[in-house]
C-alpha cells in the first residue's frame, strides 16, 4: 500500500454510495431521523459515514479489513511496528499502556507533572507510582521533563520497576534527551512508554525533537487531534515489539474501547495520517517558520517574555518544539488568567491555556501568518492596556513541594473517607485528585500527604480564575480524606 491511501476513508465512501437500506443503529439512518437543525448544519455527508461495525467496514475490535490496513499505514508513517486507533482520545490510549504493563503492585516510575489519565490508570492497575521529580523553571513557573540522570538513580533504585512512562514533548514544548532515557531503561529490559499527546508533528520534521518510535521506546500514545488534524478524541498508539506485545496491547485496548466507534472519527485518523505522510513536511515547516517570527516579535513587546532555545540546559531541557508559544506576562502586573480574559474580550483571541503566570498559543499546520499578526496585534495592545501596572519582579515564581505518597493510589481512592474543609486538610492522606485543568496535571492525588502549601497553591489558583477541579465539591470548600489520621510511611 502507499501512503497515499485511506483504505478505511474509502471503503466508507464505497459503502455510501451503494445506498444500502439500513436495519442497524445509528438510529437516525443516515440523518433522516436526526433534529433538521444539526442535519442542516453539519451536513448529509458526515451523517451519511455515521456507521457501526458492520462486515464491510471492519470492526475496531478485531480488525481485518480495512482498519487493520489504515493501521497499517499508519505504523508505517510512525516508523512503528504496530498501531491502534483511539476514538478514546489520548487518556485511552495512555491507559491501554499503563495496563498493559503493571499489574497490582507492580512499580511505575513516572514523573510528577503527568497528565490525570495517567494517575487513573495507576489506580486501576493497582500500581504503585515511584515518582520522579521533574525539574522545576522558577522563572516561568512551570515543570520541565525529568533528566536522564534522575532517571538513571531512580533505575537504580528500583531495579525491579515494570516500567517507566516519559513525557516528550511537554506541554509547554520541552523534551527531555528521550534516547539517552530509552538506552538506560532498556539496558536493565525495563519498558519505556510515552506520554506523547503533544507530539504527533515531530516524527515529520528533522527540525523538531525526536520522536518516541525514533528513540527506541517501547508505545507511545500519540494525541492526532491536539497538532495532526485530525478530528478531536482521536488519537493513536504507536508499539514497539519486544519488551510488549501487541496482541496484549489490543487485548487491553478493547477492555477500554466503546464498541460503538465512530467511523467519522475514525477516517479522519485515516485521511491525517495520509495528510502528515505526503505533506506534513511542508506544512510543519510553514509553522515552524511562522512560529520563530512569531517569538521574535513577542519578545520585543514591552513586559512579554516567549521562552525559546535560551532554556536549552540539562538533559531535561534537551530540546524545544518552537510551534508552542509560552508567553510569560508576570513583568506585565497580571496573570495568565487575566491575559487570557482580556484576549478573549478585546480580541476574539483563545489561548490553549493560561496558569498563574503564563499563556500558551499553539501555532500548527492551520495557521498562517494572518492569525499570529493579529495575535501580535492583541499583545501589543494587551501590553499598552496593562503598561501602569508593569513591574520588572525580582523574585522568582514558585511552585508547591510534591507531597508525600503515604499509601498507594488504589488504595486511597478506595478507602473509607470523611469529608473535612480543604482548608484543614494539612497533614491529611487525600482520597481525591485536585488539579487545574489544562494542563491537567495533579496539584495532589489520592494516597498523598496534604500540605500547607499545596493549599495555598489551590487558593491562590482559584483567586486568579484558573480551573481547579476534581474533588466532588464542586465549591472546593471541602475535600475526602481516609480515616487514619496518621500518615503510614
Amino acid at each position: 500500500m502507499s501512503q497515499l491511501e485511506t483504505p478505511l476513508f474509502d471503503a466508507l465512501l464505497k459503502h455510501r454510495n451503494r445506498h444500502p437500506i439500513q436495519f442497524h443503529i445509528p438510529g437516525h439512518k443516515k440523518g433522516q431521523g436526526i433534529d433538521p437543525a444539526f442535519r442542516e448544519f453539519v451536513g448529509d455527508n458526515v451523517l451519511s459515514i455515521d456507521l457501526i461495525n458492520i462486515a464491510p467496514l471492519d470492526d475496531l475490535h478485531s480488525p481485518k479489513g480495512a482498519i487493520k490496513d489504515a493501521q497499517h499505514l499508519a505504523a508505517e508513517a510512525f516508523g512503528a511496528d504496530a498501531t491502534f486507533f483511539s476514538v478514546q482520545g489520548t487518556s485511552g490510549a495512555i491507559m491501554t499502556m499503563i495496563l498493559t504493563i503493571c499489574g497490582p503492585g507492580d512499580k511505575l516510575l513516572v514523573p510528577r507533572n503527568v497528565h490525570k489519565s495517567i494517575m487513573s490508570a495507576i489506580v486501576f492497575a493497582g500500581a504503585i507510582p515511584v515518582f520522579i521529580h521533574p525539574e522545576v523553571d522558577t522563572e516561568l513557573g512551570i515543570s520541565h521533563g525529568i533528566s536522564a540522570e534522575s532517571v538513571e538513580r531512580a533505575l537504580d533504585a528500583h531495579p525491579d520497576a515494570s516500567g517507566l512512562l516519559v513525557i516528550n514533548p511537554t506541554y509547554f514544548g520541552f523534551a527531555a534527551d528521550l534516547k539517552r532515557i530509552v538506552d538506560l531503561a532498556h539496558s536493565r529490559d525495563i519498558p519505556v512508554v510515552v506520554d506523547e499527546a503533544h507530539g504527533v508533528h515531530i516524527h515529520f520534521h528533522d527540525k523538531l525533537p525526536i520522536s518516541a518510535m525514533e528513540a527506541g521506546a517501547d508505545m507511545a500514545a500519540t494525541s492526532v487531534h491536539k497538532l495532526g488534524g485530525s478530528m478531536t478524541q482521536t488519537s493513536v498508539l504507536n508499539v514497539r515489539e519486544g519488551l510488549v506485545s501487541s496482541k496484549r496491547v489490543q487485548s487491553i485496548l478493547s477492555m477500554l474501547t466503546t464498541t460503538s466507534t465512530s467511523y467519522p472519527l475514525l477516517a479522519s485518523l485515516d485521511t491525517a495520517r495520509r495528510q502528515l505522510a505526503i505533506h506534513g513536511y511542508d506544512l510543519i515547516d510553514q509553522a515552524i517558520k511562522i512560529s520563530k517570527d512569531a517569538r521574535k516579535r513577542i519578545n520585543s513587546i514591552p513586559h512579554l517574555y516567549c521562552a525559546g532555545v535560551e532554556k536549552l540546559r540539562t538533559s531535561a531541557t534537551y530540546d524545544m518544539d518552537p510551534t508552542k508559544i509560552l508567553i510569560s506576562v508576570k513583568d506585565l502586573g497580571i496573570t495568565g488568567y487575566d491575559a487570557e480574559k482580556w484576549l478573549r474580550e478585546k480580541a476574539n483571541i483563545e489561548v490553549e491555556l493560561s496558569d498563574l503566570y503564563n499563556i500558551l498559543c499553539l501555532i500548527t499546520l492551520g495557521d498562517s501568518r494572518k492569525e499570529v499578526n493579529l495575535l501580535i496585534n492583541a499583545l501589543t495592545r494587551m501590553s499598552a492596556a496593562f503598561e501602569s501596572d508593569a513591574e520588572i519582579k525580582e523574585t522568582e515564581v514558585t511552585l508547591p513541594e510534591i507531597p508525600a505518597l503515604a499509601m498507594s493510589p488504589r488504595d486511597a481512592f478506595y478507602a473509607k473517607t470523611e469529608t473535612v474543609k480543604l482548608s484543614e486538610a494539612a497533614g491529611r492522606i487525600s482520597a481525591e485528585f485536585v488539579m487545574v485543568y489544562p494542563p491537567g496535571i495533579p496539584i495532589f492525588i489520592p494516597g498523598e500527604i496534604i500540605a500547607q502549601d499545596n493549599i495555598d497553591y489551590i487558593a491562590m489558583n482559584i483567586e486568579a480564575g484558573l480551573p481547579v477541579q476534581g474533588p466532588e465539591d464542586d465549591t472546593l470548600e471541602m475535600i475526602h480524606v481516609i480515616k487514619e489520621t496518621k500518615a503510614i510511611f
